[in-house]
């Protein structure tokens, strides 16, 4: 194992994101969705001042209208029939217009908790960061899988950024914990485990929440997390451009953002050929 280079790699990519988070003023943003998995936005993304961007499988999915799919729910039932090497070539293009200064972090078969099992080896470790990753977007539920991809990760130079989510939500992004003590025991040891970010899922809703305050059970379970991790923090769903005020001075240092764009880039789309086509 090439220890050195290894952690070398990582450093530059913790640095990307703690420069990011002191930029922004202690809250910055991951963007994600339609801004992670087509260069083009992810650009827009970054000429507008985000730092952060996650191409992920589902979007993927979701974009190339896999199967038929028509949503972000239906997406995630087959993310894992994206091609692995899909997503390697996705990371490569959004890395080869942004630059080497932006931080990528990427979801590809195998680093959620699939709905069929699917493999994450060396090799593919390896062909993300050959790709151009800093860091993977880790959704696995056990700590036995958190730490395997954390190993794996942390091999090729990669950090992991890793969630708590509770037992009732919709899809399983992360490792199950219900009240705000399961949350703070949880997220204390997943950090044990090397997880360089740990984040909260706040409630998924792909339709995005309209509210804009953090529901009192969330921000109870936010704070728990907040107060027992060190590593940079995030947040994570239905986080839109109403309710994102309500995390600024929670101490939160990232909010992950893709539904939220991908509803506004739609409405763009059909309010522009709706004008074209006006009479």
């Amino acid at each position: 194992m090439i220890i050195g280079d290894m952690q070398r790699k990582c450093g530059f990519g913790l640095k990307k994101v703690m420069d990011a988070i002191e930029a922004h003023g202690g809250t910055t943003l991951l963007a994600t969705g339609i801004t992670g998995d087509d260069a083009r936005l992810a650009l827009a993304a970054v000429q507008a001042g985000a730092r952060l961007l996650e191409p992920n499988h589902p979007a993927v999915a979701l974009a190339r209208g896999h199967k038929g799919v028509k949503s972000m729910h239906n997406a995630e039932a087959i993310r894992h029939e994206i091609p692995f090497e899909e997503m390697c070539k996705v990371v490569a293009g959004v890395r080869a217009v942004v630059g080497p200064e932006i931080y990528i972090t990427v979801g590809a078969p195998g680093t959620f908790t699939e709905t069929m099992p699917m493999p994450f080896t060396d090799e593919h470790a390896y062909a993300l960061a050959s790709a151009g990753a800093d860091g993977v977007h880790c959704h696995k539920s056990t700590y036995a899988d958190l730490k395997d991809m954390v190993d794996l990760c942390h091999k090729y130079g990669m950090l992991v950024d890793a969630y708590v989510a509770h037992p009732s939500d919709r899809h399983l992004f992360g490792i199950p914990a219900e009240t705000p003590a399961q949350v703070a025991e949880t997220a204390k040891k997943m950090q044990d485990l090397g997880a360089d970010l740990i984040g909260l899922m706040t409630g998924m809703s792909y339709e995005g929440v309209a509210a804009g305050e953090i529901a009192k059970p969330v921000r109870e379970r936010l704070e728990a997390m907040l107060k027992v991790v060190t590593v940079p923090t995030l947040a994570e769903g239905g986080i839109n451009a109403v309710n994102f005020k309500a995390f600024r001075g929670t101490g939160v240092n990232i909010l992950v953002v893709g539904t939220a764009f991908d509803d506004i880039a739609r409405k763009a789309v059909a309010d522009t050929v709706g004008v074209f086509l006006q009479r």
